[in-house]
């Protein structure tokens, strides 16, 4: 006989319809999966036969062949368990129900017939709603992340047992509920604050205008000057994410695991600071079957690079395309996917070996060549993508026993909400961009119009530090947020002379 189960499987960060056919013939017992499975989804046979056993049905002992359709794309993850499951027992006829074309069902199966969670049932069930099923079968434990999703069933189960019942119409399991703006609004909190940062007030306010034009910095300065301290505040100033962008966060998360069970959704800019032993796979993702990396896990947030000259310069030249559009796409040799990877980019790096170049109260103990060496490990064309470059300079003892708190990251943050809300209504008909940091040529020969005197001294800063066309562009972007800072519609001369001295170590 042959049955049929809808089921899912993740394709990027999208999820796709798959058909799960289970045909049980005439001949010797083997058990043969087909369409492109990993070996996760070849161990299903072993998992599914103990748990059909083990619940109290009878395994046929016949030959059974399961096929995962779309049979050219190749699946991955445990997830087909309890549809193959399912399959197998309408297709011995133990299961009888017209629900199986009504839901997709996913999930892990135990040798107990216990159903355990999965990874990517967040873009599943959106992939299933716009499809226009009823509902879908997940494991309790995936529950959360599931019901996000408005306009779809979400029926939860612990055992195969029960979503057999469930199937059959012997008990009727109530669909899961969620109210999502609650939690999301629940979970806004940041463990950290700018007000626990004394002095640096040139850095501030050097990452107050990252924050409100969505712009890359780079802070250069001896050890313990605060550069990490800094730059692990920069998700707190930046404006709340929305719905759809934590929606869209989420599911990258889902597909990697690391969606908190009590958290169905991301509700803050996510922060990432990889170690610098990390591969170029590890940072953009890839894979046999391609994963993200930490720079889609920083999608819509802060990506952060500490120590820049330790991480490897081929891994640190894979981020030259992202930083520019985007997204990161990894070309296989059957397929082509893209992952997101809108981040704000903060980099630290020591000015020298030893760290202490430039500092008045350390003697420097590298030579020339060994400085060159190690500032050269970063390419000139990735610093060229880093907006702001700030000089970040050892905190005085006056300033560090100070009493006094530094400004609350809620009133910067106020002033980047405001300063954002302008663009939001300058940008109102763009399709891709959202702030002055994603700004292309035209939008800058549009919004970043200079009057004579400012064209002068920009002329005379181009001239003078060498800046190449992405850097002179870089200036005006920057100019267009202090403007906006400001109020001002046009920039004026003060606008473009802080511009340039952010550029001026590029």
């Amino acid at each position: 006989m042959l049955a049929k189960v809808r089921s899912g499987a993740v394709v990027g960060v999208d999820g796709l319809a798959v058909e799960v056919e289970v045909d049980i013939a005439l001949g010797l017992p083997v058990f043969t999966t087909v369409g492109l499975p990993d070996g996760s989804v070849r161990e299903s046979k072993d998992r599914v036969k103990a748990a059909i056993r083990n619940c109290g049905y009878e395994f046929p002992n016949r030959r059974i062949t399961v096929n995962l359709a779309p049979a050219d794309i190749k699946k991955g993850g445990a997830g087909f368990d309890l549809p193959m499951a399912l399959g197998i027992l309408a297709a011995t006829g133990t299961l009888q129900s017209d629900k199986l074309d009504q839901y997709w069902v996913l999930g892990e199966l135990s040798l107990d017939g216990a159903v355990r969670a999965v990874r990517g049932v967040l873009p599943i069930t959106l992939a299933a709603r716009d499809l226009g099923m009823k509902g879908i079968i997940i494991p309790d434990a995936n529950k959360m992340e599931a019901a996000v999703v408005d306009g779809i069933e979400v029926i939860a189960v612990t055992t195969l047992h029960q979503a057999v019942e469930f199937l059959a119409g012997i008990i009727d399991c109530a669909p899961f509920h969620l109210d999502p703006a609650t939690s999301f609004a629940r979970a806004r909190s940041h463990e950290v604050d700018f007000d626990e940062v004394k002095g640096q007030e040139h850095v501030k306010r050097a990452l107050e205008i990252a924050a409100s034009g969505g712009h890359n910095i780079l802070l250069k300065g001896p050890p313990g000057s605060g550069k990490t301290m800094l730059a692990r505040r920069l998700p707190t100033i930046l404006p709340d994410l929305s719905f759809a962008e934590a929606l869209e966060t989420s599911k990258i998360y889902s597909i990697i695991g690391l969606l908190p069970e009590d958290m169905p959704l991301i509700a803050t800019r996510p922060f990432r600071s990889p170690h610098h032993t990390i591969s170029d796979a590890g940072l953009i993702g890839g894979g046999q079957i391609p994963r993200p990396g930490e720079v889609s896990l920083a999608h819509n947030g802060v990506l952060f690079l500490d120590e820049l000259p330790e991480f490897k310069k081929h891994v640190l030249e894979v981020l030259r395309q992202p930083l520019e559009d985007g997204t990161v796409t990894i070309a296989r040799a059957n397929l082509s996917l893209k992952f997101p990877a809108r981040v704000v980019l903060a980099v630290a790096m020591n000015p020298c070996p030893c760290g202490f170049h430039g500092d008045k109260r350390h003697e420097c103990l590298c030579n020339p060549a060994q400085i060159h060496n190690y500032t050269s490990r970063v390419s000139g064309p990735l610093l060229d993508r880093i907006d702001l470059h700030l000089e970040v300079a050892a905190l005085p003892f006056k300033e560090m026993s100070a009493e006094r708190q530094g400004e609350s990251s809620a009133a910067i943050k106020a002033r980047v909400d405001q300063t954002r809300e302008v663009q939001k209504k300058r940008y109102a008909r763009h399709v891709s961009v959202f702030c002055n940091g994603q700004m292309g040529p035209k939008d800058i020969r549009k919004y970043c119009a200079l009057d004579a005197p400012s064209t002068r001294l920009l002329e005379k800063s181009v001239e003078q530090l060498g800046l190449s066309a992405r850097g002179y562009h870089r200036i005006l972007k920057i100019a267009r947020t202090i403007a906006d800072m400001d109020r001002s519609e046009s920039l004026q001369l003060g606008h473009v002379a802080e511009a340039i001295q952010y550029r001026r170590m590029a």
